[in-house]
């Protein structure tokens, strides 16, 4: 392996992504999940969902700031790292991505600020719309980073100049491009799970100290309810979008599932070990025709396989086939945990099923992995293409040094693993201290400022004020 200018800013760009999708699927559930909380507490008065929202909006506060400020290092490492793509590509999703600055960003920015310091403020009314405009903000930023993303995955509705730029003839096209809908909802689905998972594994862990703390109670039945719905609604979606895959990049379809031969009655691959080299695989373990099943919905339909795609316009079969199996074994076992803790809910035991308890523990990270390989998948299984069929990766580097790349490229990892490395660590610490830790407080306790005091019940005016 040659590490050129070319693979290490691949590499560069994919550790900065991977390290930045893990907080925007992180918060887009969590503002989901914060929203109904606060709805919950206004419709019912019940305490519980009151403190748990206090303890969430916190942990919610940090994932948003370190989500803000590594999708900002993307931005700038597209100019840096990729300018001949962006050179290119600027006139067809510049307009997407200011859009998501513009239309969400500052939307949840500005809402963001009366939903953390608002808490007594502002009536309750106003502080729960804020509380849903941010929650719809991240929605609204996510409908025009898939969107942009879709767009290099099949573009639609656009010409190139004779200079190489890439100009937009027809914007819902563009925009709406055949694979967007589905990656939309695959990835929004994405993160709900992720938020699910994460505070299903908090709260069993404040269980598994205190089977008597309602609060992590009440927060594991709301995480169960959600990825028991859906975890299986997922796989539907995804097999879905895998039959989408199959029409508009064939090639990513067959490294997905190692198929080298185009056959009718593909078998399905459930372990293998893809070699180029040899364009076949040195081993599998398979189950006949299942394949052809899975991806086109018919056990003798025909495939095509890698063998009929030059060399040259294969993507890395491994990398691709691997990723996508952990994504979809930790769905599966997302839907396993699901359907076990509706069982345990409605045997009402679910606070003291010690082993369950520790399976949701277990499946905390699940989610976030998930998205990382779905990610992996859908990004390495696009190549050699940075827009597909357009614009070659090789062709959209900028013109940098590999002494340069190193430099940056060791850069962003010892900074991210330091300070960003540290948000996680006091995330999860804030997780293992549960709910009830610090309930007293009205606003988020990181938030406020030295020797600041809240007396008075919430939403409500300090006497004589």
């Amino acid at each position: 392996m040659h590490f050129d200018a070319l693979l290490l800013s691949r590499l560069q760009f994919a550790f900065t992504i991977a390290f930045h999708i893990i907080f925007p699927s992180f918060s887009i559930g969590l503002a989901g999940f914060l929203t109904v909380l606060e709805g919950l507490w206004l419709a019912t008065r019940n305490e519980a969902f009151k403190v748990l929202y206090l303890f969430w909006i916190k942990i919610f506060a940090i994932s948003f700031g370190m989500g803000v400020v590594t999708g900002v290092v993307l931005s700038y490492e597209i100019g840096t790292n990729w300018s001949v793509f962006a050179a290119a590509a600027a006139p067809a999703i510049g307009p997407s991505m200011a859009f998501e600055v513009l239309a969400a960003f500052f939307m949840e920015a500005s809402f963001l600020g009366v939903m953390l310091f608002g808490w007594r403020r502002v009536g309750p009314g106003l502080h729960f719309a804020a509380t849903a405009l941010v929650a719809i903000g991240t929605l609204i930023s996510a409908f025009w980073i898939i969107a942009a993303n879709s767009w290099m995955q099949h573009p639609t509705g656009y010409v190139r100049l004779a200079n190489g730029v890439l100009r937009v003839t027809d914007w819902g096209q563009a925009i709406f491009s055949p694979t967007f809908p589905l990656r939309l909802g695959h990835m929004v689905l994405a993160a709900f799970l992720t938020t699910a998972l994460a505070v299903g594994a908090a709260s069993a862990w404040r269980l598994l100290k205190d089977p008597e703390e309602s609060e992590s109670c009440l927060a594991l039945k709301m995480a169960i309810g959600m990825f028991a719905i859906v975890a299986p609604l997922q796989l539907l979606v995804g097999d879905m979008a895998g039959k989408e895959v199959l029409r508009v990049q064939p090639a990513k379809l067959a490294a997905i599932e190692a198929f080298w031969d185009t056959q009718r009655g593909q078998a399905f691959h459930i372990a293998a070990w893809p070699d180029r080299a040899v364009a076949a695989n040195r081993w599998e373990i398979s189950i006949p025709k299942l394949g052809s099943l899975i991806t086109a919905g018919s056990l003798d339909a025909q495939i095509e396989g890698l063998k009929g795609f030059a060399p040259q316009d294969r993507p890395p079969v491994a990398v691709v086939f691997w990723a996508f199996r952990v994504m979809v074994g930790l769905g599966l076992a997302m839907i396993g945990l699901g359907a076990w803790g509706a069982l345990r809910a409605w045997r009402g035991d679910l606070g003291h099923d010690r082993l369950f308890l520790r399976a949701c523990v277990a499946m905390g990270p699940a989610g976030f992995v998930s998205v990382i390989a779905g990610w992996t998948v859908a990004e390495v299984g696009r190549q050699p293409y940075v827009i597909y069929g357009v614009l070659r990766t090789a062709d959209a580097v900028s013109p940098v040094t590999r002494g340069e790349v190193s430099v940056s490229l060791v850069a962003f990892m010892s900074i991210y693993a330091l300070i960003f490395g540290f948000g996680a660590l006091y995330i999860l610490r804030l997780m293992a201290g549960g709910p009830l830790a610090g309930a007293q407080d009205e606003a988020p306790a990181m938030l406020r400022p030295p020797g600041y005091a809240l007396a008075a019940a919430p939403h409500e005016p300090e006497e004589g004020a």
